[in-house]
């Protein structure tokens, strides 16, 4: 479900923490993978987070969400991490949704709608489905300019490579 839109306080944390991901994101970028970043917190405090590390590790599943919520799980020796909030600076595949369905996430909050895989609010609506044993409250636009600008520059730059190469 949808929240309405964060109280003021919680604006400020959304916005604290989508900078660290946004950070990540241009990380991963200077890795030569698509740059994503995610963060898991608990009680305003950094859990795990992560970096599209597809490439680097060879890995499919190595999603900035998938690496932050492992990171998480190690740090809180747990592989359910309620009463926690995921980060990240595009919108969750399916693969992710249901990785923090797993682990039970509470509020997942995202920059950009990913309009060819989104599974929130693109192409599926995975947490607004009924038969799913764990509701993620879920809220979307926060830095989405910042977000959106970096996945621009990042596939403009590899449409340009893609032309010299030819």
């Amino acid at each position: 479900m949808a929240l309405n839109p964060p109280q003021e306080t919680l604006l400020i944390e959304d916005e604290r923490w989508m900078n660290r991901a946004l950070a990540l994101a241009e990380q991963a970028q200077a890795k030569g993978e698509v740059p994503v970043g995610a963060v898991v917190t608990q009680r305003g405090q950094a859990l795990g987070e992560g970096r599209n590390s597809t490439i680097g590790l060879t890995d499919p599943t190595a999603h900035a969400e998938i690496c932050a919520l492992r990171a998480a799980a190690l740090t809180a020796n747990n592989y359910r991490l309620s009463g926690c909030t995921l980060y990240v600076t595009l919108e969750p595949c399916a693969m992710c949704v249901g990785a923090m369905i797993h682990a039970r996430i509470a509020r997942l909050v995202f920059a950009v709608p990913e309009p060819r895989a989104g599974a929130v609010v693109s192409q599926l609506s995975l947490l607004d489905q009924k038969h799913f044993n764990h509701r993620i409250e879920w809220c979307e636009g926060v830095f989405a300019e910042r977000a959106a600008q970096l996945l621009k520059d990042f596939f403009r730059e590899r449409r340009q490579l893609a032309k010299l190469q030819k």
